[in-house]
């Protein structure tokens, strides 16, 4: 065995005393068990038992006699959280508080790693050495690592390369050998595998995987953001291919099936940008005086087969995703932006809520059919806003009628307990090259509303359709007769204590807000405090709290209503190009609804997984959209550096304060060592505040600060501040 191989050697013997942890041997007997021969290669064994009794990971029983080191302490199994900060964490099940793991403790864990761990005795209340508190624990075995992938920007030398992960979830840079670079250059943005990490080895060894380009470009960095999540971020050939045979079914034959709807007036209503039009909207006035609005939906399931592998690729992306500058489709372009898209002045396939309206926006009637329609305008949100602002332009009738009745349906939601968080989006102005030239909020107004309201009407009627049927079921006792298998969104209450904090927090700036009650006062309660802040510093930062008091909606077959929209019955039917649910939804309607046979039915287990599936990766997609956000700000920033802003405080932790700009809602940090020179910073976490040791200076949300811009990283989309002046005037 040759000397390079020692570390190789490590890992050998590591392994055979974990898997013999009641047994002791010395070298020769360790060396004829791993089959190691020659003076020289049993020396290496020698001096390897010696080292790793140096580290404490085995102990010497005897003269030259070795076993594994036993720490006295119960052992459990949970999840590991690798930190940044040295400081990791093991969740485990049943346990309240997470368990801290130090550098060293760790037997070099990844995040999302199984491992056993021994817990150490607790060192007591009080600021410990490293200003940690709470269990503590050293992991003792990686019981299951899972596969981890990293992206970073390659150094690279003649001999080896180091990858620098953007993550800072890995606080280690990646070796990578050179039989394991491809074709990656020095300053490439890479996608890197885990191969290993050596035992007693600084840094884990990867593969590079995948070149996304020269780093600082556009779509590397924006590629980069979605290899972070393991989110596709090219479209398979074969599945373009699948698409681009697929052809127009808008037949007459197809057209005889259906109910005709192109001879009615019928709009889209989208942002500018917009390729992909999933929803249309139509009205007519009937010979008794009602109104029939008709919500038309992109007959998706005409064209996406569920056997097919095209089906297969939208069902694993499971949701578009929009990031500041592009799109990633779930569907192909074929489907996505041409065959579905409900383009201007092209007959289109359809699936269709029809209802029948009177003009205080009761629905009389309602039913679900497939249609096929011609859409006679394509509106953006800002033409179809100044129609409704000044009542003139193409199709002004109809757009103003929709628009009356769409807020009657805004405001019977609300009174039912529905709660309204219209917070601003920030935009971008994108150049050519993809390098943002402006920085702008976008607000929702009336003609995003309008849309909003006859989408909501079109989800909650569908929703309806198929589980008031199941539920009377249940209530009259037919227990012959199955529930119907569906999908729901659902949006569970808030929890009592989250409530409670946002309550203590609004005090704090004067504003009331009952934190216990039914759900309509707790509702209502909450559009107060929302209509209350409006345009005030603490709008931002209690908004954001309030979202994050909020459970999560996500997609299920069991339903439980949505709280938020105060629906007994709710789904997602209304976006099939860019959501998955929808596609199951349709297929579902088609059966239940119809009366169609449908091919690939998905049993209902298969069903309640594909929901989880299609929740996890919609949670995956918000966060690389965020992610878009914060890379597109920091590149904006980072054109500013050493300038002054305003901005409050939005989120305190133990490592700092983050700071939101109030020209154009950047956040960044400023880190704990920065606040107050010479002083220990104390973390109050119950009350969201820092609050110096030795001076007593306090930092808390809501604070007011004046202050330089110091540092914007793109790699790790962190933008830093320092304080210039404490406490401006609000």
């Amino acid at each position: 065995m040759a000397k390079n191989s020692s570390i190789k050697l490590v890992e050998r013997i590591t392994e055979w005393f974990n898997q013999h942890p009641n047994n002791s041997y010395n070298y020769l007997q360790i060396s004829q068990e791993l089959g190691i021969f020659g003076r020289s290669n049993r020396s290496d064994v020698y001096e390897t038992l010696t080292l790793l009794a140096e580290s404490g990971f085995l102990r010497e029983v005897s003269t030259g006699r070795y076993t594994l080191s036993q720490i006295k302490g119960e052992e459990l199994e949970g999840i590991f959280d690798r930190r940044h900060n040295g400081m990791h964490q093991v969740t485990v099940e049943g346990y309240e508080e997470p368990f801290t793991v130090l550098d060293g403790d760790d037997m070099q864990a990844l995040s999302g790693d199984k491992v056993r761990i021994q817990k150490k005795q607790s060192h007591g209340k009080g600021r410990s050495s490293r200003g940690m508190g709470g269990p503590q624990a050293r992991v003792i075995e990686v019981v299951e690592r899972v596969e981890h992938r990293y992206v970073g920007v390659l150094q690279k030398n003649n001999k080896y390369a180091f990858m620098s992960p953007d993550n800072r979830a890995l606080d280690k840079d990646i070796y990578i050998p050179n039989e394991l670079l491809g074709k990656a250059k020095d300053g490439d943005k890479v996608v890197v595998d885990f191969v290993r990490w050596p035992a007693f080895s600084k840094n884990p060894i990867g593969k590079v995987v995948d070149v996304l380009g020269r780093k600082g470009e556009n779509t590397a960095e924006m590629h980069a953001i979605l290899a972070e999540y393991g989110l596709p971020y090219r479209y398979p050939k074969a599945v373009e291919k699948a698409a681009d045979k697929i052809a127009d079914g808008c037949t007459p034959e197809e057209i005889a099936r259906r109910e005709d709807y192109r001879e009615y007036c019928t709009f889209t209503i989208d942002p500018a940008d917009a390729k992909d039009f999933d929803d249309a909207l139509s009205l007519r006035k009937l010979d008794n005086g009602h109104w029939e609005a008709g919500v038309h939906i992109a007959d998706v399931t005409h064209y996406v087969r569920p056997e097919s592998i095209i089906n297969k690729e939208a069902f694993s992306r499971a949701t578009s995703i929009y990031l500041v500058d592009r799109t990633i489709p779930m569907l192909p372009e074929k489907l996505c932006n041409e065959l579905c898209s409900l383009r201007q002045d092209e007959d289109k396939l359809t699936f269709s809520c029809i209802f029948e309206m009177d003009d205080d926006a009761n629905v009389l009637k309602s039913r679900i059919v497939r249609t096929c329609i011609r859409s006679n305008r394509r509106f953006t949100y800002e033409e179809a806003q100044d129609i409704i602002e000044t009542g003139k332009g193409d199709y002004a009738a109809e757009v103003l009628q929709l628009d009356r009745l769409a807020k009657q349906l805004r405001a019977r939601r609300f009174a039912e307990g529905a709660i309204a968080f219209d917070r601003a989006e920030v935009k971008f102005e994108i150049d050519e090259k993809g390098t943002p030239v402006s920085v702008y909020f976008k607000v929702s107004k009336d003609a995003n509303k309008l849309v909003e309201e006859f989408m909501l009407l079109a989800n909650r009627t569908v929703a309806e359709a198929i589980g008031k049927v199941s539920g009377n079921l249940r209530a009259k006792g037919k227990s012959s007769k199955k529930p119907k298998p569906f999908v729901y969104r659902v949006h569970d209450q808030p929890l009592p204590e989250k409530l409670e904090n946002l309550a203590s927090l609004a005090s704090r700036f004067g504003h009331k807000m009952p934190a216990t009650g039914n759900n309509k006062a707790i509702s209502q309660g909450i559009n107060h405090l929302m209509t209350e802040i409006h345009d005030r510093p603490e709008e931002n930062m209690l908004s954001m709290l309030a979202i994050r008091s909020m459970a999560k909606a996500i997609y299920t077959t069991e339903n439980i209503g949505h709280y938020g929209l105060a629906f007994d019955y709710y789904t997602h039917f209304t976006s099939p190009i860019r959501r998955y649910p929808d596609v199951m939804v349709h297929r579902l309607v088609a059966k239940f609804i119809l009366g169609e046979r449908t091919r690939g039915s998905i049993a209902p287990q298969d069903l309640k997984e594909a929901c989880l599936h299609c929740s996890e990766m919609e949670q995956f997609a918000q966060q690389e959209e965020r992610d878009s956000v914060k890379t597109m700000q920091t590149i904006w920033m980072a054109d500013h550096l050493g300038e002054e802003f305003d901005g409050t405080i939005v989120n305190v932790t133990d490592f700092g304060i983050f700071i939101r700009l109030d020209d154009n809602c950047c956040e960044g940090l400023i880190h704990i060592t920065d606040l107050v020179k010479d002083d220990y910073m104390l973390y109050d976490a119950k009350n969201f505040r820092l609050i110096g040791e030795r001076t007593g200076r306090t930092f808390t949300i809501g604070d007011r600060l004046h202050v330089r811009l110091s540092r914007a990283d793109i790699d790790k989309k962190q933008i830093d501040f320092q304080i210039v002046n404490n406490n401006i005037n609000p």
